[in-house]
């Protein structure tokens, strides 16, 4: 059975940084590509980053690009969302993802 945990979630001002983890289990976590999705209320299911199985690959929504980093550990089976300079626009639950299947989210809170 796919899991997937994730944690970091908080509440931060304008201009801070929080950094997500994503634990993983129940699958082969080093030969599978994986992805952070965020939503929220008003804009629905948003896709932010991917990575390729080895993590030497990723892609950013035009959204976070420049300001978020998506890496991972295999030997760990996790993957890692850093984002700096966050803005109130970033408040969302964050999830990572598996081809469609996503964990149960962590807040992220972007106000003074």
């Amino acid at each position: 059975e796919v899991q997937l945990v994730e944690s970091g979630g908080g509440l931060v001002q304008p201009g801070g940084s929080l950094r997500l983890s994503c634990a993983a289990s129940g699958f082969s976590f080093s030969s599978s590509r994986m992805s952070w999705v965020r939503q929220t209320p008003g804009k629905g299911l948003e896709w932010v980053s991917s990575i390729n199985s080895g993590g030497d690959s990723t892609e950013y929504a035009d959204s976070v690009k420049g300001r978020f980093t998506i890496s991972r550990d295999n030997a760990k089976n996790t993957m890692y969302l850093q984002m700096n300079s966050l803005r109130p626009e970033d408040t969302a639950v964050y999830y990572c993802s598996k081809k469609g299947t996503r964990g149960q989210g962590t807040q992220v809170t972007v106000s003074l």
